[in-house]
């Protein structure tokens, strides 16, 4: 049943009026002894939360005078105020300012109105507290899916930006909008988009990163998924948690490097591993970038070819043992230990040895037959690239 309508002609709307500003100073009074939050805002934002105060309770008054009529509160309150202050504000605050605001108008009712209106004003106010709670979640939810768009829409373009190799004043600043200004620990993942469309792909490669505690920039690269992960430790084991949510084909994860600005060099070994990854068909899912090394050499990737070199080839040669005569005799002789005795004029104990400390120096065993490619191409490339020389001493 509608409450009746304050009697008109008795100029009653006028002077409930003119107390808005009033019950405001009261609310913002309040605000600051009952909330923390409030007292921590900036001078022009404790404005402006009054100021929205003000036309809420303006607008309350002005609806009961026309009666309260069963209609549906629009979001008013909170047009006047900058886009910027539902970023300051959280939903949950703007609920404690409508509590309080509220709980303010409750307490002034006896001095608002007759006995015999104050229960119709009490009623009123409930109503209207209900219908403003409301318009403020629709507020903020619209605030938060237009945030959410351009967040991602800055994502890909600081993605796009760090696979370009774009380490400049503007990465830094979008960066920093997102939050990355000073995210250590960062490792990149790339694995295949799965069927469907690229958005809940991306959303839940995200939401499962978060999930994990560590921050993520997603975007799609023509039919790959790129995943930036900052607050790494261990890029492998958080990679693990994104790989069943990526499609078809090889996960690959770059090196970890200190922070963003590094990114470059992990996507982009990302990429190349991603490439030459059918070159190893028993490949774990996901793979360090690192380990499909031999195979990024093989597609002539540079940086791949001379980190072989120098982590496999030049310790072996550099060795005070005779260590890369025999882990070549021995991948010469298809792994045969007897044969490579043989050819070394060695007792096998003594391969055997030398063999394990080839295992301690560079952590590839010759008996592994993954680890023997590795030790093969690595030392062809060696040869090749003139490292092989020892340096004069």
């Amino acid at each position: 049943m509608h409450p009746s309508p304050p009697p008109g002609s008795t100029g009653r709307p006028e002077p409930l009026q003119r107390r808005a500003g009033e019950l405001a100073t009261r609310v913002t009074r309040r605000m600051a002894e009952e909330h923390d939050w409030f007292t921590a805002l900036s001078p022009d934002d404790r404005s402006w939360v009054g100021l929205i105060a003000q036309g809420g309770i303006t607008n309350l008054l002005t609806w009961y005078a026309a009666g309260a009529p069963e209609r549906s509160i629009s979001g008013d309150p909170f047009a006047a105020a900058p886009r910027a202050l539902a970023q300051t504000i959280s939903l949950r605050q703007a609920l404690d300012l409508t509590r309080t605001a509220v709980a303010t108008v409750e307490d002034a009712v006896d001095d608002l109105v007759g006995a015999e209106e104050r229960p119709r004003l009490r009623e009123a106010v409930l109503r209207y507290s209900r219908d403003v709670a409301f318009a403020a979640a629709t507020v903020y939810a619209r605030a938060a899916e237009q945030r959410g768009g351009w967040d991602a829409r800055l994502e890909s373009l600081v993605v796009h930006a760090i696979v370009r190799g774009e380490a400049d004043d503007t990465l830094a600043s979008r960066a920093a909008e997102l939050g990355w200004e000073d995210v250590t620990g960062v490792a990149v993942v790339v694995g295949s988009l799965p069927e469907g469309g690229s958005g809940p792909a991306l959303d839940g490669v995200r939401s499962a990163a978060q999930r994990a505690g560590r921050h993520v920039l997603t975007a799609a690269l023509g039919r790959r998924l790129v995943c930036v992960l900052g607050g790494t430790d261990d890029p492998l084991s958080d990679a693990n948690v994104l790989a069943p949510l990526l499609g078809r084909g090889p996960v690959v994860v770059g090196p970890r490097v200190p922070h963003l600005f590094a990114a470059g060099r992990s996507v982009r070994a990302a990429l190349s591993a991603c490439d030459a990854a059918p070159g190893w068909r028993e490949a774990p899912r996901p793979v360090g970038a690192d380990d499909l090394l031999p195979e990024r050499a093989l597609l002539g990737e540079q940086p791949a070819r001379r980190m072989l070199s120098d982590r496999v080839y030049r310790p072996l040669r550099d060795h005070p043992s005779p260590l890369l005569e025999t882990v070549q005799a021995y991948l010469d002789h298809g792994r045969a230990l007897e044969a490579t005795a043989r050819s070394l004029f060695l007792h096998p104990n003594t391969v055997r040895y030398r063999l394990r400390r080839v295992a301690d120096v560079v952590a590839l065993d010759p008996h592994d037959p993954r680890d023997a490619w590795v030790l093969q191409v690595a030392l062809a490339l060696g040869r090749m690239t003139g490292r092989g020389r020892r340096p004069a001493h």
